[in-house]
């Protein structure tokens, strides 16, 4: 029974579980109700597992259910990666490759990516965005860019796949004329509420009414990682950054790096994403584009010096 397990089935049980309803998931995926009961009471039968407790007015994912709905996601998640590489394979070269790169991923590794590129696509035009959290994303979802290299907004809209291409190490700091510079040991919540946190502002609405590491009341909102970099020199607040942008800095004295609570010494690692629309995957040269990418590793990505960037 377990072979006759459809993709269809699958897909259903996902958006079931996302949607919080049976209701919900018929009108994402066009459907009755009815058909989405049925197929998720003919997926538990093939299984022989609950996938969702319906004592309640909406159904609720079973212990069972969450485990394996994991499961279901990464075989969707592997067939639609696979459906879109080949379409994008199957499909003629692209008269330009435009692509959107978050503003925290290196400049110079994207450079030595372009390099190769022209070499590869010499009559090829490429057109780089670089921006920062939604507006990483909007131009892909507009249909402006074939892919974005997104590691600013955790949280993607439906309609997109993401594919892991590096990381990038990721730390607090301040300058070191900044009060907090001077605190020793880990630097309370409390503490840092007292002063002004430097973060990044989102041009486009897809991150409306969330906020992303922002631990401050008192916030001053930059579009440009350049302009932030400046602030943080001049002690007018403290954020966070990648460390390719600021490591001469940390290790000159000028900016001085802050331990604070559930962030481990050495900052974070931010994963940096391929993101692509399911129905308009990247071409043949948005495909070399994103493999070429990917062949950077951590250490190169993270090591990279920083490039000015600015508002495309």
């Amino acid at each position: 029974m377990l072979d006759g397990v459809s993709l269809d089935q699958l897909r259903t049980f996902v958006a079931a579980a996302d949607e919080g309803s049976f209701s919900a998931a018929a009108r994402r995926l066009k459907r009755t109700q009815s058909a989405i009961s049925e197929i998720i009471a003919n997926l538990e039968t093939q299984l022989a597992v609950k996938l969702f407790d319906r004592s309640a007015r909406y159904p609720r994912l079973t212990t069972e259910g969450r485990v394996l709905l994991t499961d279901a996601r990464s075989v969707v998640f592997g067939v639609d990666c696979m459906k879109a590489r080949a379409k994008g394979i199957s499909g003629g070269l692209e008269a330009e490759l435009a692509a959107v790169i978050d503003v925290f991923v290196p400049i110079t590794a994207i450079a030595d990516a372009a390099h190769a590129f022209h070499g590869q696509f010499p009559n090829t035009p490429l057109r780089l965005y670089v921006e920062a959290l939604g507006s990483t994303v909007q131009p892909v979802i507009d249909g402006r860019a074939s892919f974005g290299l997104v590691g600013s907004l955790p949280t993607l809209p439906a309609g997109l796949l993401a594919e892991h291409v590096t990381d990038v190490d990721f730390v607090m700091v301040a300058s070191a004329r900044h009060p907090l510079a001077a605190t020793s040991g880990l630097i309370p919540n409390d503490e840092l509420a007292r002063y002004v946190q430097l973060v990044l502002t989102d041009r486009s609405d897809l991150s409306a009414g969330r906020e992303f590491g922002v631990m401050s009341p008192l916030t001053w909102r930059l579009a440009d990682l350049f302009a932030k970099h400046a602030f943080l020199l001049n002690g007018l607040g403290w954020g966070g950054m990648p460390l390719h942008a600021v490591e001469k800095d940390i290790a000159e004295g000028r900016l001085v790096e802050l331990s604070i609570q559930n962030i481990p010494p050495g900052g974070l690692q931010l994963p940096i994403s391929a993101v692509y629309r399911t129905d308009a995957p990247p071409g043949p040269a948005g495909r070399w584009m994103i493999e070429r990418l990917k062949q950077c590793s951590s250490e190169t990505m993270s090591n990279s010096p920083i490039g000015r960037t600015e508002e495309a």
